[in-house]
């Protein structure tokens, strides 16, 4: 295999149900914290679902209400979960390496908290005009641009949108832009923000939300929980990060990528069992190399059925050995932020070797003979971690992390 260059993780920042910066995060994951609580801040109206992995409260983030008010909610959380990432790799942008330096934001969905004012403010109260900026707001590459704009880069700037794949895609496209040679620099990971009410009520006729938690791979699960949440990882060359003296907090090894090309929504065995297999390819790793499986887990009788058989077939007699969690059931299901908060949880696990935990594991399920971390953390040599990422669609990214 040719030698593309490493790329190196030197940032992180996050928000979600956990936590306000990507060290709370991390620590709630490995105290088995739960984040998944009734919803207080979101208008219910008739809804049946009223639990959700929700921010209660915003950090102080100094933007100013100018750019505030072009904003929407995932834009924000984005922004600042950039913000925290670059303070954290202790990257000054500067007019010398602000070209160099470029972002790639998956979201799920877009600024879906406009278009339900745009919609009320229409239909229900009879008004002539929506918000001026409800299109800048809307758009799922808007993201990405407020990053740009908040951080002053100017190299390649774009939204990805895969479903519940997009943070892992977009680790995938930053990676090729530093393979590429077009960046030295790059601001990646994934935002959402879908508790708004007709996002809500759309997943409620799905009938795949869970009643009271989120129990991935315990026998007596029923579904999923949405929340809200952002994920930032800095990547940058190797090179690059040694010449300025960065702290190296892990290496990105391997990206894999596969689509299933079935089902809408249904998931397969084989498209994620590829992007699995792609991803150690990518990386030159062996199976037996990979310690711990961020695995995407949702909570849904189906998805963590087959991921298992999926594990099964790509890593074979070690599946056993493998240490396995779903940080889902903690921070829940974040859509295109998932990936994103899972990076972190990735990064700090080869870092302190800790894997945390499933929690609300109650109940083993035959269909899932994996060792799933249930309800605690566990202390762990991690030399390597995947973190798996099947979306609606049938698109799959998984990546891979290395300990430095």
């Amino acid at each position: 295999m040719p030698d593309r260059g490493r790329i190196v993780i030197t940032g992180l920042g996050g928000i979600c149900a956990l936590g306000t910066d990507a060290g709370a995060i991390w620590q709630s994951m490995i105290a088995g914290r739960q984040g998944i609580a009734p919803l207080t801040t979101v208008p219910l109206h008739d809804l049946k679902v009223t639990i959700g992995g929700e921010i209660a409260e915003l950090p102080d983030h100094g933007l100013e209400r100018r750019q505030l008010v072009t904003m929407d909610r995932f834009s924000l959380l984005a922004a600042i979960a950039s913000r925290e990432a670059l303070h954290h790799a202790k990257i000054k942008v500067t007019p010398e390496n602000e070209h160099r330096i470029g972002s790639v934001i998956g979201t799920g969905i877009c600024g879906w908290e406009a278009i339900e004012e745009s919609y009320r403010t229409v239909f229900l109260e009879g008004k002539k005009r929506a918000n001026v900026f409800t299109v800048p707001r809307v758009m799922p590459g808007a993201a990405a641009g407020q990053v740009s704009m908040v951080n002053g880069l100017r190299g390649p700037v774009f939204g990805v949108t895969s479903a519940c794949s997009s943070s892992n895609h977009a680790f995938a496209a930053a990676l090729d832009q530093l393979r590429a040679g077009r960046a030295d620099v790059m601001v990646a990971g994934g935002a959402d923000a879908p508790l708004v009410y007709g996002v809500l009520k759309a997943w409620e006729s799905l009938r795949v939300l869970a009643k009271q938690a989120c129990r991935p791979f315990s026998a007596d699960r029923d579904g999923l929980v949405l929340g809200e949440g952002a994920g930032v990882a800095v990547l940058e060359t190797y090179d690059h990060a040694r010449r300025r003296g960065a702290p190296i907090l892990a290496e990105l090894v391997g990206v894999g990528m596969s689509a299933d090309a079935s089902d809408i929504v249904a998931p397969s065995v084989e498209g994620p069992a590829a992007a699995m297999r792609a991803c150690l390819a990518d990386a030159g790793l062996a199976a037996n190399e990979v310690d711990y499986v961020n695995a995407h887990g949702t909570g849904t009788k189906a998805n963590d059925k087959i991921e298992t058989e999926a594990l099964g077939r790509v890593f074979g007699d070690h599946a056993g050995d493998l240490s396995v969690s779903s940080t889902k059931s903690m921070h829940a299901h974040c859509l295109g932020a998932s990936g994103a908060l899972e990076m972190i949880a990735c990064v700090m696990a080869v870092r302190e070797g800790i894997v945390p935990p499933t929690i609300g594991y109650r109940e083993v399920d035959p269909d899932c003979p994996l060792d799933v971390t249930p309800n605690q953390a566990r202390q762990r040599d991690v030399r390597v971690a995947i973190s798996n990422a099947f979306a609606f669609g049938g698109t799959n990214a998984v990546v891979a992390v290395k300990r430095v």
